[in-house]
């Protein structure tokens, strides 16, 4: 068991949380001080409060203070492994402390670097609220830090929605940190009831999930996600359903290999003033089992800045379903649907598309676009506090879902049909607000202009999500 404080020399050091004092002469005018003409370089890294947490996985995220070579890279270098130390998931209140060196060894520019890290506790349990797509739910967790000594976790949680939705998953998380470039592989067992009343049926999942998460960078803006995911899925029709949502309910197999492709260089997730992002879905099922496609997502959003208080984000979503073969059939829970308050706006929930008898049916291919205009509230109220949390906005959305034919000799012009006809667009206004800085909830006045007789319009929506167009 490793001591409760650590110190290491060279290049084999350890950690810390930062104070550091100078005194200079007086002067009636001093200059600025610029950090980055002080010289100085780490002699010594230590840590104090490691208990249960290995060395090796604490030594591969510190070893940039020793690159330093002024006062300012200290600075900035010892922010920076503050926040690995974080991302490990084994420590909370992180203190950085900044020293001149003392000692036999110590360098003339020399400084020692602190930090103070409290562990966790070996067991924890939480009680909040979580946001997911027009659904606040109640979240009941539990989970063990930390179990071996280098990060792992294992984490048990149950939600309930207010839409009756719920949720059990139970997840062993194993992270890698012996590189610059974030791995975990993640395994899950999960259980989740959902009702969807918009087209007619209920769906109980059971499932496994294995999951490889991987950075493309150091900056943490290129992420992989490769997933094996393989669920029991049970539809159950609600009385009035149509004839085409009955035959596909009962119990299905869905085995199937996904891989999520994310390039996000936005400057802020909920009210970007600039950046990109790029993000992919590809998912194979077939793999056993008696459902079998190929599908495939794709997402861009680009962000301006033209004034301070103006800024304007340009988004677009596009996706299309295809089957294997004849052996194996789709489920309408496979399907895309388009509508919504973070989605289509101007459209209700699942609003846009083929359905019968009242009921949505989905498609095998839809797009859709938006372009949004944000602001600042008027005359600026709680700047730089609680106002910064909202938004006015005003947006102008389009898009269109049908069912493509994919077979052999079918017609490119009829494919192309889905971006020339049929299209629905809507305008509006309203005023966002940011919750976290994960989601987002929209209240807005719209007005479809372009829609077919069998849409369900909606002029004022209330949405609340974690994705939006």
């Amino acid at each position: 068991m490793p001591d409760h404080k650590k110190t290491t020399k060279g290049g084999d050091e350890m950690f810390a949380d930062t104070k550091k004092s100078f005194s200079s002469k007086q002067h009636k005018q001093s200059a600025p001080l610029n950090l980055k003409n002080i010289k100085a370089r780490v002699d010594k890294i230590h840590i104090d409060g490691l208990s249960r947490t290995n060395q090796d996985i604490v030594k591969s995220q510190i070893n940039e203070l020793f690159k330093a070579q002024d006062f300012q890279d200290i600075i900035i270098n010892s922010h920076n492994v503050r926040g690995k130390l974080e991302s490990l998931g084994c420590f909370k209140n992180i203190g950085v402390y900044i020293d001149t060196s003392k000692g036999p060894n110590a360098t003339p520019d020399g400084v020692e670097v602190t930090f103070t890290v409290h562990e966790f506790k070996r067991l924890m349990g939480n009680i909040n609220t979580m946001v997911g797509n027009n659904e606040a739910s109640l979240l009941i967790g539990a989970k063990a830090p930390n179990l071996f000594g280098r990060g792992e976790r294992l984490q048990m949680d149950y939600s309930y929605g207010h839409k009756n939705s719920s949720n059990i998953n139970i997840s062993a998380v194993k992270p890698f940190f012996h590189d610059k470039l974030y791995k975990a592989l993640t395994t899950s067992v999960y259980t989740t009831t959902a009702d969807f009343p918009w087209s007619g049926y209920k769906e109980n999942d059971m499932g496994f999930l294995l999951e490889f998460a991987f950075n493309a960078n150091e900056t943490d803006s290129f992420k992989h996600q490769i997933q094996y995911e393989a669920v029991v899925r049970d539809l159950t029709a609600v009385r009035q359903a149509t004839f085409k949502v009955r035959e596909q309910c009962g119990p299905t197999l869905k085995s199937c290999i996904r891989h999520i492709c994310k390039v996000d260089k936005r400057d802020e997730h909920i009210f970007p003033s600039s950046g990109t992002l790029v993000q992919c879905t590809t998912e194979l099922a077939g793999l056993g089992g008696n459902i079998g496609f190929v599908k495939n997502e794709l997402a861009v959003q680009s962000n301006w800045s033209l004034h301070e208080s103006l800024s304007l984000q340009l988004s677009a979503q596009t996706g299309f379903l295809r089957g294997i073969n004849n052996d194996m059939k789709l489920s309408i829970s496979d399907n895309f649907f388009l509508g919504g308050p973070l989605n289509l706006r101007g459209f209700d929930i699942r609003g846009c598309g083929p359905r019968e008898e009242g009921y949505a049916l989905g498609g095998n291919t839809y797009w859709a676009a938006a372009l949004h205009a944000y602001t600042p509230l008027p005359f600026k109220p709680g700047k730089n506090s609680f106002g910064e949390l909202f938004r006015l906005h005003g947006f102008v959305n389009a898009g269109n879902i049908n069912n493509v034919s994919f077979k052999l000799g079918s017609n490119y012009e009829d494919h192309m049909k889905i971006f020339t006809e049929n299209i629905r667009c809507a305008a509006g206004c309203g005023i966002a607000m940011k919750l976290g800085n994960i989601a987002r909830v929209e209240l807005n006045f719209c007005l479809p202009l372009k829609f077919l007789r069998t849409d369900i319009q909606q002029q004022i929506q209330l949405g609340l999500g974690i994705q939006y167009l």
